[in-house]
């Protein structure tokens, strides 16, 4: 696609449509966002600073609100003193950038319909059906309907409606929660999982002066990314602040009062724990459901190109959603971080408006935390050996994951802004590690002082070579016939150029 031919795509749909026009039939416009989340607020900004005109675009959330920051959910927002509250937090402050309230939509002519449930998409006819039974038509659509948390009866196990049972996902949730926690203050709650949401909500449930015990069946907590050594050095922390760890089980069943509310989580080890509350933070899944038989699905996601466009042409996908392909190490992959979200939506929206200027999405995988006065960043991926640094004992304590002699992942906690941006750029440069030994030696050194001078490196998984042939180090005569061919093609080009101008002139 190119800028002319997005321009008469637009132009086409402003006539057909008068930027946004009601019919009997419903409401069309030039760009629809399904789904209201954090990458629709960065997209909308993307948009605005693109030029569309009033009218062009539409948003349509199931939530009540604009969007906001969702991070926030899980760390300002459950704090007891000076909590964190809409519109404080509204897309985009977490990237120091504009803050999108409603009256921002409004200035800027973004028809928001909030509150609305999406009951089908119509891909060939570019159109979507409200719950309401209103019909909403797109020239382009970008979907960006996120992911759900996973239900405890997915699992086979009943008692997500009970009143002291929560979840995370959304700003309802995060109200309710905050309702419950303040109704338990000095009782027991029991954290089920140990992945992000876990760690996060258990430590704002100990700052609300609530007793925490965490249930999950791995082996430590964040097993999907900390290293053994790294999970010790966090579940010692929460331990020092009061935490329990209940490991290696599952959530059998509840026992529940006469009023259905919850007194005590059953184990499958048969372990029984009062419970005041209970948090529930076991995974996501992406909201697939509504393109399931019209767009290439993969990993869980909607199967989209580097320049975030799905098998349908009119549709993007951005955030969670979005299986999309990572340059770095050249495979597809469906990241659940806020930080993609809002760097895939800008991509999207500069793809569709601007399809000469812009290239393929090239994203480092990045995830963060901040929990009490800790806090990490990691950045690529944790395939390989883990090389660990720093001082376990202490504040600042990092890895560095070694694949095939590069360095393809590294996880800082307690680093300086100058630290971690050390540690993103060499592992976007994946430089090679002769000495692993060495490589713990030196830890944030040997980030500090590669980044500026370490060139790129070859790629992950290069073009294998036969084992037979003998690469050659240093053969003279190449250089000579190099230097021949330049000469000789640099002659034939010559030559071209005067018989051009000859033929011209002729």
């Amino acid at each position: 696609m190119s800028d002319k031919g997005n321009n008469i795509h637009t132009d086409t749909a402003k006539k057909a449509c008068g930027g946004e026009t009601k019919t009997d039939m419903g409401r069309a416009f030039v760009y629809v966002i399904l789904g209201g989340g954090v990458a629709a607020g960065y997209a909308a900004l993307e948009f605005s600073r693109k030029g569309i005109s009033h009218g062009d675009l539409c948003i349509i959330s199931e939530e009540s609100v604009v969007p906001y920051e969702r991070p926030a959910l899980s760390k300002g927002f459950l704090l007891p003193e000076a909590p964190a509250r809409l519109p404080s937090f509204h897309t985009c402050v977490g990237a120091n950038d504009e803050r999108l309230t409603p009256k921002w939509y409004r200035e800027h002519g973004i028809e928001l319909v909030l509150g609305t449930r999406v009951r089908s998409v119509d891909v060939r006819r570019k159109t979507l059906l409200t719950a309401t039974g209103e019909t909403i038509s797109y020239n382009i659509l970008i979907v960006a309907t996120g992911a759900r948390a996973l239900k405890l009866e997915e699992f086979g196990v009943k008692g997500s409606e009970a009143e002291n049972v929560c979840y995370l996902r959304n700003l309802a949730d995060a109200t309710r929660l905050v309702n419950v926690m303040q109704s338990c203050v000095g009782g027991n709650a029991v954290v089920i999982g140990g992945g992000y949401i876990g760690m996060e909500c258990a430590a704002s449930l100990v700052i609300n002066k609530i007793n925490v015990t965490m249930v999950f069946p791995e082996a430590h907590c964040m097993a999907r990314l900390f290293t053994q050594k790294m999970a010790q050095y966090y579940e010692d922390y929460y331990k020092s602040k009061g935490v329990k760890f209940v490991k290696g089980t599952v959530l059998s069943s509840f026992e529940t009062n006469s009023d259905g509310k919850v007194t005590a989580v059953i184990l499958r080890d048969g372990t029984r724990l009062p419970a005041d509350m209970v948090v529930v933070g076991i995974g996501i899944r992406a909201n697939t459901s509504l393109f399931d038989d019209q767009l290439a699905l993969e990993k869980g996601g909607i199967k989209v190109n580097g320049r975030l466009q799905t098998s349908d042409s009119s549709v993007y996908a951005v955030g969670d959603v979005a299986a999309f392909p990572v340059k770095l190490f050249n495979e597809i992959r469906r990241l659940e971080h806020v930080d993609s979200a809002r760097k895939s939506a800008r991509h999207a929206v500069a793809a569709i408006m601007e399809p000469n200027k812009t290239g393929d999405f090239d994203y480092l995988p990045f995830f963060y935390s901040r929990v009490f006065t800790l806090s990490w960043q990691f950045y690529g991926d944790n395939v390989g050996e883990a090389v660990h640094f720093g001082d376990f004992s202490g504040k600042t304590f990092g890895a560095f994951w070694v694949n095939k002699g590069q360095i393809i992942g590294s996880f800082l906690e307690g680093g300086t802004k100058e630290e971690y941006e050390a540690i993103a750029k060499l592992t976007r440069l994946r430089p090679i590690v002769q000495d692993l030994d060495e490589l713990a030696k030196q830890g944030l050194e040997f980030a500090l002082k590669n980044v500026e001078k370490q060139p790129p490196s070859v790629p992950v998984t290069p073009p294998p070579v036969p084992s037979s042939v003998e690469l050659p180090v240093e053969k003279p005569v190449y250089a000579w016939h190099a230097t021949a061919g330049v000469v000789v093609a640099i002659s034939i080009a010559a030559f071209a150029y005067w018989y051009g101008r000859r033929r011209r002139r002729w």
